[in-house]
């Protein structure tokens, strides 16, 4: 694993803030030329540190407003990667994470309504290794933050 040192620190940082920022913006702030941010900024990919960049919608704008935590809990002994691979193929499942707990898993789901969260907690159901679920609708987000840089 890659060391990262206060410079990458503050590239990171830079990056979080505004990821559209061009390398010799960074390399202003951070005391670099942009072709030794570019490089560090590639190091960064390539150890994993940085997993990539991408646009932040907001998914209510695209039409996926309603959201819940599911508990999952399996049948048996299941493997972490069993279940993630029958949860890949659900375009409503946004995330999902071992846990400990009496829970295998927390889901997290998006649905476009209620309607479409029911019918998407039936066919997670259906799913042949999940004995039950516990769900828990989301009203209102209070706090959602990115990681701290």
């Amino acid at each position: 694993m890659l060391r990262v040192d206060t410079i990458d620190h503050r590239i990171i940082s830079c990056l979080m803030s505004n990821a559209r920022s061009s390398y010799a913006e960074i390399g202003k702030e951070v005391g670099l030329s942009a072709p030794a941010v570019k490089r560090r900024v590639d190091k960064l990919l390539d150890n994993g540190v940085l997993r990539g960049f991408t646009a932040v919608v907001d998914p209510e704008a695209l039409g996926w407003g309603t959201e819940a935590f599911v508990e999952v809990h399996c049948r048996g002994n299941v493997a972490p990667h069993d279940i993630q691979q029958r949860l890949e193929a659900m375009a409503e499942v946004r995330a999902a994470y071992t846990v400990s707990g009496a829970a295998d898993a927390i889901v997290h789901l998006r649905a476009a309504d209620i309607h479409h969260l029911e019918s998407a907690l039936e066919r997670l159901r259906g799913v042949e290794i999940i004995d039950r679920t516990v769900s828990t609708v989301v009203l209102s987000r209070l706090l959602d933050r990115p990681p701290a840089p």
